[in-house]
């Protein structure tokens, strides 16, 4: 074939794909808003249409018998049809999977779990199946976070409406005793002044309570760690809380307890601390006994724990007992004498931020003691634990350890209470 034959051929075939293609882009775009399986249509049969175009003008060049070229031709009208069929159901495969998609992404909008997507064997592509696995994963955790957020708000509501009722007992008994003052009925003056300064320190301490909760729940509670000995802040802790024992009639001693140097802020520390013995202190039965040990842990922490003879908690009110708010009516809410006090909560509702029990009920209060303590541990990258064990509870608190600190160690013997609360030990 001459060359100019060739350049001829070649240029029709050049007009023809400008021709073409102009065609096609100008139905895409008139089409733009049709499904995908047309676009999909549409640039196969333009492909197929250059196709057809180049053979055509080349065929036109050649001595080709009429019959010969019939036969080409329904060759290449078939190759056109077969290519446009196949592009037809790859189309409708993958619209249907994108539409699938658009649907699950629906159902999440509306606070649908999904709980699978399209196989990758009908997903259309490897892609569109990966992209059916996330969205499955994310509706996942939507759904996790919604719950939580729905167990937060709940323990929200719970906390707010035990507040509400905790407020308002110690506010109209100062109504009482103002009013009964002001009336001039009061018999003992001074006496209904002392009652009223101890009703607004109960309300002053449980407002400190939900004070520094809402600062831990915030994560903007500031901890300045130090090196801090264990031992002594078990001992300041027991000395100041040594009084109440006494008067509840609990024995609060020391037990095994060995040298353990932390990394603590000693204020925030020692009010988990004291929370948790005032709670172990407030739940024992009359007559019962708290114990303080200390000594290293397991994964480089430093713990004391703190175990009472509260008669135990419920296994299923474990998990919630450092919940904000959350009290309920259980075995370990023992009055003297061990028995129960109606409405007494299983969190350190009777304590407050001077260490000193309430007056009237000694367990009313805003029941976020525990979940102050738990938000200090977390603060300071520890941990808070409590089991049942030997008739009451243990509570277990991890501090890091100071790793920088010497190893001295005290006899891990049963240590005595030296009558002043403090932990007594042999160095």
């Amino acid at each position: 074939m001459a060359a100019s034959a060739v350049v001829g051929i070649l240029g029709w075939l050049l007009g023809w794909s400008v021709l073409i293609t102009a065609a096609s882009l100008g139905l895409q775009r008139l089409a733009r808003r049709a499904p995908f399986w047309v676009q999909l249509v549409l640039v196969v049969a333009a492909t197929a249409g250059v196709f057809i175009a180049g053979i055509a003008t080349a065929l036109n060049g050649m001595a080709i018998s009429e019959a010969d070229l019939s036969v080409l031709w329904l060759i290449l009208a078939l190759a056109a049809a077969v290519a446009i069929a196949m592009s037809l159901v790859l189309g409708l495969r993958l619209s249907r999977s994108t539409s699938r998609l658009i649907a699950d992404a629906a159902r999440i909008g509306r606070g649908e779990v999904i709980t699978g997507g399209p196989r990758p064997s009908d997903a259309g592509s490897a892609e569109l199946a990966a992209l059916a696995g996330e969205l499955a994963h994310t509706s996942r955790s939507l759904d996790e976070s919604r719950a939580r957020e729905a167990a937060i708000e709940s323990a929200r509501r719970e906390l707010v409406t035990w507040i509400s009722h905790d407020l308002r007992t110690p506010l109209a008994a100062v109504r009482a005793m103002a009013e009964a003052l002001d009336d001039g009925v009061a018999t003992d003056a001074a006496d209904y002044h002392r009652r009223m300064i101890t009703e607004t320190d109960h309300m002053a301490s449980m407002v400190n309570d939900l004070l520094e909760l809402s600062t831990l729940e915030a994560g903007t509670l500031v901890i300045h760690a130090e090196p801090l000995e264990l031992y002594d802040l078990a001992s300041d802790v027991m000395a100041e809380l040594a009084p109440l024992a006494a008067q509840r009639g609990v024995t609060l001693g020391g037990g095994p307890s060995a040298s353990c140097r932390v990394l603590a802020d000693a204020r925030t520390a020692s009010r988990a601390l004291k929370n948790v013995v005032l709670n172990a202190v407030m739940y024992s039965i009359e007559g019962g006994t708290v114990t303080v040990g200390l000594g290293p842990g397991a994964g480089g922490t430093g713990e004391v724990w703190v175990q009472d003879t509260c008669g135990g908690i419920g296994a299923e009110d474990l998990p919630r007992l450092f919940d904000p708010g959350w009290r309920k009516s259980a075995s370990r809410t023992r009055g003297p004498g061990g028995a129960p006090f109606v409405g007494a909560g299983s969190t350190a509702a009777g304590m407050t931020a001077a260490g000193s029990p309430p007056s009237g009920s000694p367990f009313a209060g805003a029941g976020v003691g525990l979940s102050v303590v738990a938000g200090i541990l977390r603060a300071h990258g520890g941990t808070v634990a409590v089991e049942n064990r030997d008739g009451g509870c243990r509570f277990t608190l991890a501090f890091p350890l100071d790793q920088t600190a010497p190893g001295i160690r005290y006899s891990p013997h049963e240590t005595a209470h030296d009558g002043a609360g403090r932990l007594s030990a042999e160095p």
